[in-house]
């Protein structure tokens, strides 16, 4: 049986914990689909075509990954593309109680899909999008979080601000 998995989340940006996830996961599952959300309630910084444009670059050597955007809810869009786990990652023993609320929230509302929980490795497990941003927002060095590619768009985002 081939078993897809959903990983979602804003991306805003991408960071190499994700990546490292993501790769893991690509080698558990025969699908793996990174779906970036729009949360325009996040209010993010980057918009969501470019959050899918990089995701697709960053992911881009991983055959079995699939880059797709979506605007709806977790549990309707990982019914639409026929996938049977959605991935969450869990850095610190603080995401747990969010991600469990979660998990619990989904699987009340779509039972036939289950929630796995990845660790990142231990060189990426502080990462956050959230402090990636704020070091790019007062020009520090965030370039061992990211891709090249990552750190490209986000000191342009940054100088035009």
């Amino acid at each position: 049986m081939s078993t897809i998995a959903v990983y979602p989340g804003t991306f805003d940006p991408i960071t190499n914990g994700h990546t490292d996830l993501v790769e893991r996961a690509s080698k558990l599952f025969n699908k793996v689909i990174v779906a970036v959300a729009a949360s325009p309630k996040k209010r993010p910084a980057l918009s969501h075509e470019l959050r899918i444009s990089l995701a697709k670059t960053v992911l881009g050597h991983l055959p079995n990954v699939e880059v797709v955007g979506f605007d709806n809810l977790l549990t309707e869009f990982t019914r639409s593309v026929n996938g049977q786990v959605v991935i969450r990652g869990l850095r610190a023993v603080s995401d747990f109680e969010y991600e469990f609320q979660l998990a619990n929230m989904n699987r009340a509302i779509a039972p036939d899909v289950e929630s796995i929980f990845l660790t990142p490795s231990e060189k990426h497990s502080y990462i956050s999008s959230t402090l990636v941003r704020e070091i790019a927002s007062l020009n520090g060095d965030f370039g061992q979080f990211v891709s090249p590619e990552v750190k490209r768009v986000l000191q342009e985002h940054y100088k035009t601000i």
